[in-house]
């Protein structure tokens, strides 16, 4: 199962110290720094944790290590001297060498339908907004399924290429209006909610709304995919079907869970963007759901791509914590689009004359984490 954690804004990528390329954000007459000037990221300190290949939170890197006194380090001095030494930001190449796993061969069906079950108290308008970004077609038109198509760079890495990138389409729509499993819920009881959906191939979605509560919400987690088996054999088989969890942190968390559309409960209180749709709960609710909606689709099961440990992988939206737009750090969610009647800033164009606030991708090809021109 992977979790999509609150307060994505206040890190930023680990791979290597990757980054946006845009130089080092500024240079005045006292040297280059990104960030605010009253506590400038620099060289060293736009690259927190890093220490060598493949690191992520909580994990240096890849590192030499002492065969007599099992000591780590990444590099010699004089005098058989051996040190550890801090990622240093490049900015010719604002990005450093980072490595991003395939643990075993990535197993999804081409076509998987989505089906959503949603906990009501949703206002009409945007009960079919979930429906709007068609990614079964690939109209170049249309910003959301440009986004949608970068993660079939995850499917080209595949050798040999027996698997076909995902084409999502729409299933069924399911409104619990009577709230049939209450307004607290386990993570149990949202697998139950998700089997209420299609049982093979399938990737079925769980929205809750502001009033409800759900076991870890706010506290640890804004989201979560993960996937189950069917309840029912299926031409004498049991299959397994993937689900995704959101739920509406309006009332609850919103500076945990809808940033940068809301203030930031600790860290750079720089002022909130203002919802590409005025709903600061929906529209973080959409950012969550893209960032799910990608990790599902490259790592349906546990066993696509994914860095860090297993059991808290970062995937293609999670790899890229925060990052919006170009030029993003700390705080800042990156250079976007506004709206001049409206202030609100997007990056993706849908149907019909929605915009959308969509988190940049990691790509696996350039390992860096790309963002909507």
């Amino acid at each position: 199962m992977a979790i999509l954690p609150t307060n994505l804004w206040a890190t930023k990528p680990m791979f290597g110290c990757t980054k946006q390329r845009r130089g080092f954000g500024r240079y005045d007459k006292n040297g280059y720094f990104q960030g605010p000037k009253e506590a400038p990221l620099e060289a060293a300190s736009g690259c927190p944790g890093v220490f060598g290949n493949g690191s992520y939170p909580g994990y240096a890197g890849d590192l030499l290590i002492d065969s007599a006194t099992g000591a780590s380090y990444n590099a010699h001095g004089v005098h058989g001297r051996k040190y550890l030494l801090p990622a240093l930001f490049d900015p010719s190449t604002s990005a450093g060498a980072s490595l991003f796993s395939s643990k075993e061969t990535l197993r999804v069906r081409s076509n998987p339908r989505t089906f959503f079950v949603s906990i009501p108290q949703w206002p009409s308008p945007y009960r079919s907004n979930f429906r709007q970004p068609d990614l079964k077609t690939h109209d170049s038109t249309t910003l959301c399924c440009t986004w949608w198509k970068a993660t079939e760079k995850y499917f080209n890495l595949v050798k040999p290429k027996k698997t076909s990138p995902p084409l999502l389409s729409l299933g069924t729509q399911i409104l619990d209006e009577k709230y049939s499993l209450g307004k607290s819920l386990s993570g149990k009881q949202i697998v139950q909610l998700a089997s209420k959906g299609g049982q093979k191939d399938a990737i079925n979605v769980v929205l809750t709304s502001s009033d409800v509560a759900v076991e870890g919400f706010c506290s640890s987690k804004c989201g979560i995919h993960g996937s189950s088996l069917s309840a029912k054999r299926i031409n004498s088989k049991i299959s397994k079907f993937a689900y995704i969890w959101v739920g509406n942190s309006e009332t609850q968390c919103p500076g945990q869970c809808a940033w940068p559309l809301h203030q930031p409960i600790y860290g750079p209180q720089n002022p909130p963007l203002v919802a590409p749709n005025n709903d600061v709960g929906l529209d973080g609710m959409v950012i969550n759901l893209a960032s799910l909606l990608a990790g599902t689709a490259t790592n349906p099961f546990g066993n696509g791509y994914f860095q860090g440990p297993k059991e808290a992988p970062l995937e293609a939206a999670s790899a890229c914590p925060g990052v919006y737009g170009k030029g993003a750090y700390p705080g800042y969610a990156g250079d976007l689009l506004v709206d001049s009647t409206t202030g609100a800033s997007y990056n993706a164009h849908g149907v019909n004359g929605r915009k959308y606030l969509l988190p940049a991708l990691f790509d696996p090809s350039t390992s860096t984490c790309s963002t909507l021109p």
